[in-house]
């Protein structure tokens, strides 16, 4: 095992895909830290993350849902077959390819909940990533995820494993969801939910192992253990992390190895530090932020605002004189700017909070 993640044979500032993500999630499980992959819907929220990686020197995950997709490529285009989705998750993946070396540290590039009804979104990908393996020798994105969770298990595991087939020979990372993360994400309302349906069961998991592992190694489980999408107060959700603790035994006395399984943890933001503490122990090398940084980017803009509030009621005209051009202040650099310095702050947060920090 490598000492540092930058040991990693191939690993390089920029995306990496293939056997060089797969590896860097696999020091992560060993190493006992996870990676932060954040929602994003703009260019400037990219930047962010980026930045907040760079400033750190931490490997970092962006990724696009549907919705943040579709905004990317723009409100005004049509959606109706996910065609504004498709473009805006494709164009989305190029602009962090050409600008992330830049940073100077390992990103990679995920596609976030993708469930039935969107599987036209998730194919027009799956096509873009073909395009370019057979021009460069590797996907465009570095993982995808398919959330089949609504489904009854077993159609779910086997929607999974026919699109495992197609990504395998492209080696794309999967990411499948067991169990359904409750609350609100990106339009998808599961607030309503069974308490049944928020915790997944070692059988479960175990299904997911004996149907993809034949196919590749490279799939994560993000199993359901109490999670909920959004922020709640702290001790309003019951999750129950220990849970995938018992998941890994499960498998591991059936396959005679330790921790064989690799989670995600979605729902994280609110989340206590004790639950994620034991989520890491147990085998989470990935878990989703958006909630927390959707605030943390509003908050730079909203402080912005009451800061300078004297110098933003109109073109001419502020505190300092009534003929005093208002310009350098509404001009989108600075307020956007603002809103980016915020997020980095909250995306370093993460990252520490999931102990993916340099020693």
């Amino acid at each position: 095992m490598p000492i540092d993640f930058w040991d990693i044979p191939g690993m390089k500032p920029g995306v990496i895909t293939g056997d060089v993500a797969w590896a860097l999630l696999d020091f992560a499980k060993a190493k006992g830290f996870a990676i932060p992959s954040f929602n994003c819907t703009t260019s400037s929220s990219c930047n962010a993350v980026l930045e907040a990686g760079a400033t750190i020197g931490r490997p970092v995950m962006i990724q696009f849902s549907e919705g943040g997709s579709a905004f990317f490529a723009g409100k005004a285009l049509p959606n109706g077959k996910k065609e504004a989705a498709i473009l805006g998750a494709v164009a989305g993946a190029h602009y962090v390819r050409n600008v992330s070396p830049a940073y100077g540290v390992p990103v990679l590039v995920h596609s976030d909940h993708c469930a039935k009804k969107l599987l036209p979104w998730f194919d027009g990908m799956l096509e873009a990533d073909e395009e370019y393996f057979k021009a460069y020798g590797e996907p465009l994105f570095s993982s995808h995820m398919l959330d089949l969770s609504e489904e009854p298990h077993d159609v779910n595991v086997d929607i999974c494993e026919r699109y495992f087939k197609r990504m395998a020979p492209m080696n794309l990372i999967l990411e499948m969801e067991i169990g359904i993360t409750g609350g609100v994400e990106d339009g998808v309302d599961n607030s309503g939910v069974s308490a049944d349906k928020l915790y997944s069961t070692p059988a479960d998991c175990w299904m997911v192992w004996e149907k993809l592992r034949p196919i590749s190694e490279k799939f994560t489980i993000a199993a359901a253990f109490g999670n909920v999408h959004g922020v709640y107060k702290a001790g309003n959700v019951k999750l129950q992390p220990e849970l995938l603790g018992n998941f890994q035994t499960f498998a591991g006395e059936k396959l005679g190895t330790a921790k064989p399984l690799f989670f995600v943890f979605h729902g994280g933001s609110g989340s206590e530090k004790e639950h994620i503490a034991t989520a890491l122990n147990n085998g989470v090398v990935k878990m989703n932020v958006d909630t927390d940084t959707q605030w943390a980017y509003w908050e730079g803009l909203l402080n912005f605002y009451k800061a300078k509030e004297g110098y933003l009621q109109g073109q001419i005209g502020n505190p300092d004189g009534p003929d005093k051009p208002n310009k350098s202040y509404y001009d989108p650099r600075k307020w956007v700017r603002e809103s980016e310095v915020s997020m980095v702050k909250r995306v370093k947060e993460s990252c520490a909070d999931l102990s993916n920090v340099n020693q």
